[in-house]
């Protein structure tokens, strides 16, 4: 029976060479994806003028989307069911986002001696590094687990390694 979502493949044995490469694209990918939110949220709380909330969140989707967009074709190289693949990420999404904007929120109007611009700014890093670190464990081990190196780009990696493993 071929693979499919229900019926996925045994996971490839990654090197750990591999493994930190993997990483280390995730951490450009997400660092673009970083740029992506970090713009858009300047852009719509500073010209816009638009509350932390209503800044962070559309900033947050367009994020998402290029993060999963890239780390799905050129880091895991997956050719997995984008639906149901994009279905768990938003499963981790319908986790992160409320808490994250709760956060945001609580700590939007704490009085810490900054401008109340900078403030949302150091609010916005603390939660993108939280967002990096969580995410790479669930697109890791959980969205993309079995289908690393699926696509043509990802076997043709993995022959590679298989000759010089």
């Amino acid at each position: 029976m071929p693979p499919n979502d229900n019926n996925p493949p045994a996971p490839v044995t990654l090197t750990r060479r591999q493994e930190l490469w993997k990483f280390c694209q995730f951490v450009f990918f997400s660092v673009s994806a970083g740029v992506v939110q970090v713009l858009l949220y300047t852009l719509l709380s500073e010209v816009i003028q638009l509350s932390y909330w209503l800044a962070y969140l559309p900033s947050l989707v367009a994020s998402v989307l290029w993060n999963f967009t890239v780390n799905r074709r050129f880091t895991f190289k997956s050719v997995s069911n984008v639906p149901v693949a994009m279905m768990k990420v938003t499963v981790y999404y319908l986790i992160f986002t409320p808490l994250s904007t709760w956060w945001g929120n609580a700590l939007d109007p704490l009085d810490v001696g900054l401008s109340a611009a900078l403030w949302g700014y150091i609010i916005l890093a603390g939660t993108m590094i939280i967002n990096f670190i969580t995410e790479f464990c669930v697109y890791r081990f959980w969205v993309f687990r079995t289908m690393i190196n699926t696509s043509e780009a990802g076997k043709r990696e993995q022959e590679r390694v298989g000759k010089n493993g």
